[in-house]
Order: structure tokens, then sequence, then C-alpha cells
């Protein structure tokens, strides 16, 4: 049996996810697991303690009422008591509601409603207010847990706080008792997960412990034989709400024996990575088009030698995906290996095996980036319905930018009569809470219907070329992907975001939003950043650039600019950062749409 197999199949003997947690914590014991940053620096809870601590709140819910099939919503940042919760409320027997700190009022009343959860765990006083006023509308809400102090109000629920509930002792033997009593089976709901809504409301995505213990284990497998395990640590950024971060930020490391550090938000996040030194990274799509434009501004503003290194890094890693690396290549390798690439590295805590982009496309120029600087960069696929990791890129497999690599372990693929890919195998949902219309247009013949649209390579890699509901289909009948387009104009230094339409339309238009340290740049050169026409001109120009190397069907021929930046607070981001363009299309739809009378 081979590294692969052997890692992928001790998860088998796993019935649930919380009996996953106590084997590592009985390995493990004092060893580091969940860090976090405190006043006087980085502190860190050991295996032992974090299992005493999900004990202590799992026998604390039963005693508050939380019974088996109990959804339990929580809201917090990403932070030890998050893992802590989400642990315990599926060692009580409850299911876990993860939701988004950013949510609105509206959005929380929605998923109390839909899930009808009947407790409620949140972190902290700015969480509450938006949060509070739907729990106090919700009657099925019969208890809420405080992780800070927090002023809740008079209301028809019971409030309990986290160090109450936490404060009971525990012993080694309550720990094991509980671990019995944990009588959850694979096929059993783990937690609810409401997709983040780019298209409309969001569902309810049931995942129950199997799928994501077969993620789990999937992930453990390529980690095991294409990089080797030892002394993994995660860092946590993503929201812990989101599928991509709850598996492979949270259970993955649980899986690996690993450590996460809690990073302190976006704003930090480059020194936080200094300091912490990950192993391994799950990183979104943006995430990465920011760092690469911070990286090249900073290594332009030296100039010089360290500008003609970046571009040599870059030609070599063009030449090496196209196929065409050479000896000749070698010695400016060898120059890149002690110059530049250990400079960047650093900048990434100088022990990273692989930085992990999901959730949405990425732009292969942005990844050929980072493998020019020495780092691995592997583009991964998967959605919510499928726990979420369908497949992932992989050395062993070749890894090619513009593929989202083979189907992980246990996982089957194919491709539909139009294009649709399909997924079937133990990490498919069992369906969208309280939505049997919508779960049957998903789920047929035990096959996912994935909503994109893609092929499989001779190697056996996934090529996805778009969303099914999102593909432009122009007044001639041809197919355009506007998340390709899109991708492209982002790299531009003049463009922050953009998005495109042109569905029955002869060709594209586009929705704009300039680059905030290019636009001080352009006026600083003495032009008028008030004078909206001169600026869109300039920022036209960067357009016509993108024009020039994509096909006629694709060609944005006409802009407007944004007000202001897409944000998740004015809810035209997803949390994970991507467009709402359902959101974005009902404030801008009129002006994009008086873009096709203009001359």
């Amino acid at each position: 049996m081979g590294t692969s197999t052997a890692a992928f199949h001790q998860f088998e003997h796993f019935d649930n996810l919380v009996e996953m947690f106590f084997a590592r914590a009985e390995a493990n014991g004092h060893k580091p697991f969940l860090v976090a940053r405190k006043d006087n620096g980085w502190q860190a809870i050991s295996w032992h303690d974090t299992a005493r601590q999900v004990t202590a709140l799992a026998l604390s819910l039963r005693e508050l009422g939380v019974q088996a099939g109990d959804r339990v919503m929580l809201v917090s940042e990403n932070r030890p008591e998050w893992c802590i919760a989400d642990l315990a409320i599926m060692a009580a027997g409850g299911v876990t509601v993860p939701t988004y700190t950013t949510n609105t009022e509206r959005d929380h009343s929605h998923i109390l409603s839909d899930s009808g959860a009947r407790f409620v765990i949140f972190s902290n006083q700015k969480i509450g207010q938006n949060l509070l006023p739907a729990v106090m509308r919700a009657p099925a809400v019969a208890a809420v847990i405080t992780m800070e102090p927090v002023k809740t109000g008079q209301g028809h629920c019971h409030h309990a706080t986290w160090a109450h509930l936490l404060a009971r002792p525990v012993t080694d033997a309550d720990i094991h008792m509980l671990r019995d009593s944990c009588t959850a089976k694979r096929a059993d709901l783990a937690c609810i997960i409401y997709t983040s809504g780019t298209g409309g409301v969001p569902r309810g995505v049931m995942q129950h412990h199997g799928a994501i213990l077969l993620n789990v284990a999937g992930a453990f497998a390529l980690v095991a034989e294409d990089f080797g395990i030892a002394d993994e640590r995660f860092l946590s950024f993503l929201p812990l709400s989101h599928s991509y971060e709850h598996t492979g930020g949270q259970f993955l490391p649980i899986g690996l024996g690993g450590e996460i550090w809690y990073a302190e938000g976006l704003d930090k996040l480059a020194s936080n990575i200094e300091e912490s030194s990950p192993t391994i990274m799950v990183v979104v799509p943006r995430l990465f088009e920011v760092l690469r434009q911070k990286i090249v501004k900073q290594i332009e503003k030296k100039g010089g030698v360290a500008t003609w290194l970046l571009d040599r890094a870059l030609r070599n890693a063009e030449r090496q995906a196209e196929g065409r690396a050479s000896l000749l290549d070698w010695p400016i390798e060898r120059l890149l290996d002690r110059t530049l690439r250990p400079q960047i590295q650093a900048r990434f805590g100088g022990r990273i095996k692989a930085m992990v982009s999901g959730g949405a496309p990425l732009n292969p120029e942005v990844g050929r980036f980072f493998s020019a600087m020495g780092l691995t960069l592997l583009q991964g696929y998967g959605q919510t319905e499928a726990a979420p990791i369908i497949s992932c890129n992989r050395p062993k497999t070749g890894i090619a930018m513009h593929t989202v690599g083979p189907p992980i372990d246990g996982v089957e693929v194919r491709i539909a009569e139009d294009g649709e890919i399909l997924v079937r195998g133990e990490i498919v949902m069992h369906g969208y809470w309280n939505n049997p219309a919508e779960t049957a247009k998903a789920l047929q013949h035990g096959w996912l219907h994935s909503g994109d649209v893609g092929h499989i390579d001779e190697l056996g890699r996934i090529v996805i070329t778009d969303r099914k509901k999102d593909l432009i289909v122009n007044d001639k009948g041809d197919n355009v992907s506007p998340q390709r387009v899109e991708g492209m104009l982002t790299l531009q230094p003049e463009i922050l975001q953009a998005m495109v339409i042109g569905d029955r339309r002869p060709h594209l238009v586009g929705l704009i939003v300039p680059d905030p340290e290019w636009v001080n740049t352009w006026a600083a050169a003495g032009h008028d950043p008030t004078d909206r026409a001169a600026l869109t001109k300039a920022v036209m120009a960067a357009v016509d650039r993108v024009n020039r190397d994509i096909s006629v069907i694709e060609k944005v021929r006409r802009i407007c600019l944004a007000d202001a930046p897409f944000t998740v607070e004015n809810e035209m981001l997803t949390p994970s950062m991507k467009i709402r363009r359902h959101q974005i299309r009902a404030i801008y739809g009129d002006r994009l749409e008086a873009l096709y009378g203009s001359h």
C-alpha cells in the first residue's frame, strides 16, 4: 500500500469529526495547537487543554438543553474559541450553523428562521449589533452564549457566558466519556453552511461528517505524498464560516495534527505571516492578486538590478509553463535562488511548502508569478456542496496553472454532454436545508451538478472555463467567460476591480473600480482626479492593453467607473471576496446598459 493510499484510508476508521479530533488530541497531548495573539505576544492552547475546553463546553451545552440534531448558530471572528465551539456543538450532538460576522440583520434573520437554530454562540458586542435584534425576533432561540461580556438586553432567551460554561472542572475520564458518547455516524449532519449568496438568497448546504472527513483524507494524502508531513502550521484568516476555511483551515490541520495560528485581520496579515511561519496556506485568488501587486510595486520602486531580476524570473516561469525551458536558464535560476527569491520567501515566513488557491478561478499569470518567486502555488477547485474540495493541482501530476488538478482520492468527476462538471462521492452534500426544489436541481441520479463548465485534459486534470449560469451569451450566440476577462483586467495597475456584462448584446461593456494608489500617482502627475471623463479615458487605456491580447468577442468596448470599491460591507463582495453580480447589477445596471446607447 502506497503512502498516499495508506494516508487516505486511515480516515475511514473515524465515524465523525469529533472522534478524529479526540484521537489527535490524545496523540499530541501538551503540544501547541491553537495559537492567537494576546497582549503579551502569541499564546498557545495545547491539544490536551483544547480537549478539556471542548468537553466542558459540550457538557454545559447539554445541560442548557442542546439535544441531538439541534442547530446552533456560531458567529465569531477567527479565534481559538471558534474551533472549540464548533467541536463542542458537534460533541454535544448538535449541528453547527457557521455564520459570517459581516452579515446584516436581515441575513441573520433569514438564517435563524431557515435553520430553526435554538442556540446562538457569538463573540462580542460588535457582532451583537446586527445579530441580537434578529435573535430577539426569533422565538425558536432558547439561549445565547457570549464569548466576551456583552449587554444582550431583555429578551425571551437565556444568556450564558463562555467563562461560566467552561469553568466546570473536567477530568481525563470526562474527556473519554464525552468521546464515547458522541455516536454520530459519517452520514449524520455535521453543519449547515449557508452559501455566500453570489446570485441571491443564501441556501443552507447540509454537510455530513463523512463529507468533511473524506475531504480531509484526500487533502492529507496529497500533503503526505507530495510534500511530507512534519510539524505543519496553518495561518487561519479566511472566514471560518466559509466552507473552504472550515475544512481546509480547521479540520485539515486537525487531521494533520498541526497547529492553527489565528491572524489578527487582513490589515496585519503580512506581519502575521512572517511571525507565524506557516507551512501551508489556504488563500482566495483575490488575495494573491493583491499580494502580487504589492510585491511588484516594491520591486519596481527599487529599480535597477531588482527590476531586471524580476523580469528574468517571469520570463523563465513563462518558458517553463510553455515547456520551453532550457539549460541556458540555469545560471539565471541560480542567481534568482541567491538573490530575489529568498527575500520574497522570507515575507511568507520561510517555511512555506505550498499555498493553495481556491474559492474562485485564479488567473494563470498570477500563478506563474508566485512560481517565479520560488513559491509552490496549487490551484484547487471545490464547492460548499462538496465539503468543499473536489480537486487540486499536484506536483506529481504537473502543476499547470490553467487547470485545477485531478480529483482528490475518493472523488469521481465526469463531464456532461453540455460541458457541465458533475461530481460523485461521499463528499457530496445531502441537499439544501428546507429546500427540496433546489436540492432536486443540484442532485440528479447521485451526481452533483456543479454549475461549472469545463473538461478533463489528457493527464486527468480538470480545466474550468466558467460558471454555467455566469456565461455571457452574446447576440451572435458566442459564449464568453466574464471571470477570465475580469481577471485579466484586474492585473493592470490602473484597475482594482472589474465586472463585465454583455448577455444578448453585440459586445462587452465593463464597470471598473480604479486602483486608488494609481489614481494618486496619476493625480500627482498633474491630472485632476475629479475629472471623471479624463479618469475614464486613462483607465480605458489600460482596458485597451488587455483588449490587444484577447479574442474579438472578449474585448471590452466601453466602460464606466464605479462610485466606490466593491466591499463586503456594501454587499458587492461575498466574504470570500467574490463579486456579487446581482447586487452590482441592481446598483449600476442602468449605467451599464446606457453604455450600449452611447457613442
